[in-house]
């Protein structure tokens, strides 16, 4: 790394990682794990995998996030269905990873996450509730809208009033 990258902050891609950053991610911040390197991208974050190459995460597939005594637990999105335009997804298992040196990357991964979301609430439905998040994503326009369902909500209620949430915000121009 030569000294102009050093005073303009700019990282290096750490000896070990596995994963193809495409040309438009730009890599913020990273750390070593017990698995491998972790990276924090313009895109999203980088998981190491035992039996794989690394995956990213996109920013707006990060349901949770918390930072604790050295470990860094992630808890990603999975896109169940799309009901006109809203996308029902539900919590993947909690996935820690122990950081050596964790440096900006409990900042970085913070920060991204929370920029992406533009707004969010919780609805009571029957049988319990649901979050609605719109999302930015990175490299599209507008927003996106998740519904992550509370244990036990009816279904057919769940879908009824997503779509009609959906219905409700504006459509990104074609």
């Amino acid at each position: 790394m030569s000294l102009l990258d050093r005073l303009l902050g700019r990282v290096e891609l750490p000896a070990g990682f596995t994963g193809r950053l495409d040309p438009e991610d730009r890599l913020l911040a990273a750390a070593s794990t017990d698995a491998g390197p972790l990276l924090v991208t313009s895109l999203g974050l980088w998981l190491p995998e035992p039996d794989g190459p690394a995956h990213r995460i996109g920013w707006h597939l990060i349901n949770k996030v918390s930072w604790q005594a050295g470990t860094l637990t992630v808890t990603e999105a999975a896109e169940l269905d799309v009901v006109d335009g809203a996308v029902l997804i539900a919590d993947r298992p909690p996935r820690r990873l122990r950081l050596a040196d964790p440096g900006r990357v409990p900042e970085a991964v913070q920060a991204r996450v929370e920029g992406s979301i533009r707004s969010r609430h919780h609805r009571p439905l029957p049988g319990g509730g649901a979050w609605f998040v719109q999302r930015k994503v990175p490299g599209r326009d507008g927003v996106l809208l998740q519904v992550r369902a509370d244990p036990g909500t009816d279904e057919a209620a769940l879908r009824r009033v997503a779509a009609s949430v959906a219905a409700s915000l504006p459509r990104p121009a074609s």
